[in-house]
C-alpha cells in the first residue's frame, strides 16, 4: 500500500475505522470520530515468514530474569505530604508509576498539585512541572498564594513532548508533572493535540519515560460531557493509576477516589475542604457530613457506610410531597436512582403508603455518591419519616440492606461501621437480627435487631412526634 491512509478513531470507546461515521457502532456515540491522519509505510518486500524468523537480542539490563532474582527498593514509595491522597495511592506515590488525574475545570487539580510540588520538592525531590495551558506568571501567582517555598523544581511551559523529554533528560527529576495530556503533541502524528492518536502517542512517550528511568509521572486529564475522562479508553488501561477529582465548584469540599491502582486498593477515599490558602485535609470526614443536622425536622437519617478500610456517617434527606400531576417527580442526587425507585415499591407494597400519590426527593449530605446497600434502612427509614412527619431520633443510626420482600439483610465490616457511630456520639444503632450476633454489648449503647422493616417500625422510639420532638416521648 502506498501514500498516506485516513483513520478515524471514536473518542468515546476507540474504535477505529476508514471512513468517518455520524454514530460509533460500538458505544453509540454521535459525532465522536476523529482523524487520525497517519502515515501507512509501504510493506516490506520480504515476506511476512521472513519477518517472523528475524530476532533481536535485547541489552543485559532488558533481559528476563527468574522471579526468585526480583527485588523491591527501599525507595519504592514517596509521601505526597498529603495523608488522604496517599490513602488513596496505596501509600504513597510509587517510583516510576504512571498516574492520571483527572476532574471538572475549576476542581482543584492545578492547586493540588503544586501543593504536592510544595511537599515533595522540600524533601529533595527534584521536579519537572510541565504546564501546557498556563504561564510561568499564572503559575508563580499560583505558588504564591498557597505558600510555597523555595523546593527543587523546575517549570517548563511546553507542549512538544520532544522538548518535554529532552528537558527531563537534562534535569533528570525524579517526579514529572504534566498538565494536561490534551495540550501536548508529537510531531510524529499530523493530527491536532488532544486527539485520540496525539493523546495515546504522547502518553506511551511518557510512561516509556517513566519506567526507562525510575521517575513518577503524574498526568493530569481532561473530562467530556459525560464526566469520564477525554480520549482514547486505551488510555486508562496504559496508566497505573486512574484518580478523579470529584466535588460541586460552589462547594468547599473535595473527594479523591481511585477508579484503578496497580499498587493499592481502588474503594479508598481522600477528603478535602477548598480554602484561600489551597486544599486543606479533612481526616475525619464524618463530622464534617454530620455537621448542621437539623433538629427536629422529619425527613433525615444518619447512616453508615465503607469507603474502603474507611468507616463513614452520612446524613441523608428524603423529602415526600403530594403531587398534583398524574405522574410524580422522583430525584436522587448520591444515590442510585433505581435503588430509590426499588425502596419505595417495597414500601408502598409491603407497608401500603402511597408514595404514588407524592413526588419524592432524596438527597445525600456533602456532594458524597453511595453506591452500597447498606444504607437502604436508612433511606426506608427517612422517606417513612418525610410520609408520616414523623422526626427520627439524633441519636439513631440506621444500617441494614432491605430485600424485595420487606426483610433486613445483614452487611459486611459491621465492626467498624458501629465503632465510628458511637465514637461520633450514636446511642441508638438499628442493625440486621444476623449482624447483631457478631456484636459485644457497648455500655450505654441500645442495638436495635431488626429482621424487617416491619419490625423497624414496631419498635418504640424509632420514630417520635414532632409535637413530643422535645420530650423525647416515644411514639407508639
Amino acid at each position: 500500500m502506498k501514500g498516506n491512509k485516513k483513520n478515524y478513531t471514536c473518542e468515546e470507546c476507540g474504535y477505529r475505522s476508514t471512513k468517518w461515521l455520524g454514530k460509533c457502532p460500538t458505544c453509540g456515540s454521535w459525532n465522536s470520530f476523529d482523524e487520525e491522519g497517519e502515515t501507512v509505510e509501504p510493506a516490506s518486500k520480504a515476506g511476512p515468514s521472513v519477518l517472523r524468523r528475524q530476532s533481536k537480542t535485547l541489552p543485559a539490563e532488558r533481559q528476563a530474569l527468574r522471579y526468585s532474582e526480583l527485588t523491591i527498593p527501599e525507595y519504592m514509595r514517596t509521601s505526597t505530604g498529603m495523608g488522604e491522597l496517599d490513602r488513596v495511592l496505596g501509600g504513597g506515590l510509587v517510583t516510576g508509576s504512571v498516574v492520571l488525574l483527572a476532574g471538572e475545570p475549576g476542581i482543584g487539580k492545578s492547586t493540588l498539585l503544586t501543593q504536592i510540588c510544595g511537599s515533595i520538592g522540600s524533601g529533595g525531590k527534584r521536579i519537572l512541572y510541565v504546564s501546557g495551558e498556563e504561564s510561568r506568571s499564572q503559575l508563580k501567582l499560583r505558588a504564591q498564594r498557597i505558600g510555597l517555598g523555595d523546593v527543587d523544581m523546575y517549570v517548563l511551559t511546553e507542549c512538544d513532548i520532544g522538548g518535554i523529554i529532552s528537558e527531563a533528560e537534562r534535569i533528570k527529576p525524579d517526579i514529572i508533572i504534566v498538565d494536561s495530556i490534551q495540550a501536548v503533541y508529537s510531531d510524529a502524528v499530523s493530527s491536532a493535540p488532544g486527539s485520540v492518536s496525539q493523546v495515546r502517542e504522547t502518553a506511551m512517550l511518557l510512561i516509556e519515560t517513566a519506567k526507562s528511568n525510575d521517575i513518577s509521572v503524574i498526568i493530569v486529564g481532561h473530562v467530556n460531557k459525560e464526566g469520564g475522562i477525554a480520549g482514547p479508553k486505551v488510555l486508562e488501561h496504559m496508566v497505573d493509576c486512574v484518580l478523579y477529582f470529584e466535588g460541586d465548584r460552589h462547594s468547599s469540599y473535595r473527594i479523591i477516589r481511585a477508579q484503578k491502582n496497580r499498587f493499592g486498593s481502588v474503594s479508598e477515599i481522600g477528603v478535602f475542604e477548598m480554602e484561600e490558602s489551597g486544599l486543606c485535609e479533612i481526616p475525619n470526614p464524618s463530622e464534617m457530613l454530620m455537621a448542621d443536622r437539623p433538629k427536629g425536622a422529619s425527613g433525615n437519617c444518619a447512616v453508615s457506610i465503607m469507603e474502603g478500610t474507611r468507616p463513614l456517617l452520612a446524613e441523608i434527606q428524603a423529602l415526600a410531597a403530594p403531587t398534583t400531576f398524574p405522574s410524580p417527580r422522583r430525584t436522587a442526587d448520591g444515590v442510585d436512582y433505581n435503588r430509590l425507585c426499588l425502596i419505595l415499591a417495597v414500601l408502598e407494597k409491603r407497608l401500603g403508603l402511597k408514595f404514588s400519590t407524592t413526588d419524592v426527593y432524596m438527597n445525600v449530605v456533602g456532594g458524597l455518591r453511595i453506591d452500597e446497600t447498606a444504607i437502604d434502612l436508612g433511606m426506608a427509614l427517612a422517606l417513612i419519616s418525610s410520609y408520616r412527619d414523623l422526626v427520627v431520633p439524633e441519636d439513631l443510626v440506621c444500617i441494614g440492606e432491605i430485600g424485595l420482600s420487606g426483610e433486613c439483610r445483614a452487611v459486611s465490616d459491621i465492626t467498624p461501621r458501629v465503632n465510628e457511630a458511637v465514637k461520633l456520639g450514636f446511642r441508638t444503632i438499628v442493625l440486621p437480627s444476623r449482624n447483631v450476633k457478631k456484636l459485644a454489648a457497648i455500655d450505654g449503647v441500645r442495638i436495635v435487631p431488626v429482621s424487617s422493616i416491619y419490625s423497624m417500625l414496631s419498635t418504640k422510639g424509632i420514630l417520635i412526634k414532632r409535637s413530643d420532638e422535645n420530650t423525647g416521648t416515644p411514639n407508639t
